[in-house]
């Protein structure tokens, strides 16, 4: 077994033993004996919301956005647990709507440890080589090199948009900048155009307070700076917040 797989396999399965919380895929256990070194994860049946938003595999992508938002606090929770109350706190390192799995209950899960990182005590970054997916990346990151909690904040803010808009994070055809959901967004923002980009069907659903919010908590955790975007448990608190109001509740 060659010697980098082996230290990602052990890393991940040593961040997931780090972790208990419900919106976490479990780790039940591994198997050494095989040529590739395997972990055992629990069943999660419904596949990921990255399928559900985009209609792929034959899934009908009309989920009821309060579903999604749902989704959304859950998987907030799950990162502000593994950025505030985890010791030391863990660095997901690619959070993507690939990599947030629905269970039978579309309870989210958040998955995929291969590029986390367990941060230092002192500060919650670290330099590494730059781990992740396009579309999805802190340009902080890429310049850096340094992989910080306001990272996940980032891609968080990345997933929220697809949410938003039920579009693709990046599209490989298209010219320039019309490539990546970012930056038609944030260009769009610059001119007060961009609540054209988001679905009608969203636009329908939600209360418009509700939606402005949202929008709003997106342009922060998009920010160019890390420093200036929220912390993930502002984000899960801020978005339970909103679904309250939206539900009524």
């Amino acid at each position: 077994m060659e010697e980098a797989p082996t230290k990602e396999f052990a890393r991940e399965m040593f961040i997931l033993s780090q972790i208990n919380h419900r919106n976490v895929v479990k780790l039940l256990g591994c198997c050494l004996e095989a040529e590739v070194p395997m972990l055992v994860y629990e069943f999660v049946s419904n596949g990921t919301l990255y399928h559900y938003i985009h209609g792929d595999k034959g899934i009908n992508s009309d989920i009821a956005f309060g579903t999604c938002l749902r989704v959304a606090v859950e998987s907030a929770e799950a990162l502000a647990y593994m950025h505030s109350s985890a010791s030391p706190p863990i660095l997901h390192g690619d959070i993507k709507t690939a990599n947030i799995l629905l269970d039978h209950k579309l309870t989210a899960k958040v998955s995929d440890f291969g590029a986390s990182k367990l941060a230092p005590t002192d500060e919650a970054k670290m330099a590494t080589l730059v781990q992740g997916t396009c579309g999805y990346l802190d340009p902080e990151y890429l310049m850096t090199c340094l992989l910080t909690d306001k990272s996940d904040v980032y891609s968080f803010g990345v997933v929220l948009l697809e949410l938003l808009t039920r579009k693709k994070a990046l599209y490989l055809e298209g010219p320039g900048e019309d490539r990546s959901l970012v930056l038609c967004f944030m260009t769009a923002v610059k001119v007060g155009q961009h609540q054209e980009l988001l679905d009608r069907q969203v636009k329908d659903e939600m209360r418009i307070e509700v939606l402005e919010e949202i929008t709003h908590l997106v342009i922060r955790c998009l920010n160019m700076s890390g420093e200036e975007r929220p912390t993930m448990k502002e984000v899960a608190e801020r978005l339970e917040m909103l679904r309250r109001i939206q539900m009524h509740i």
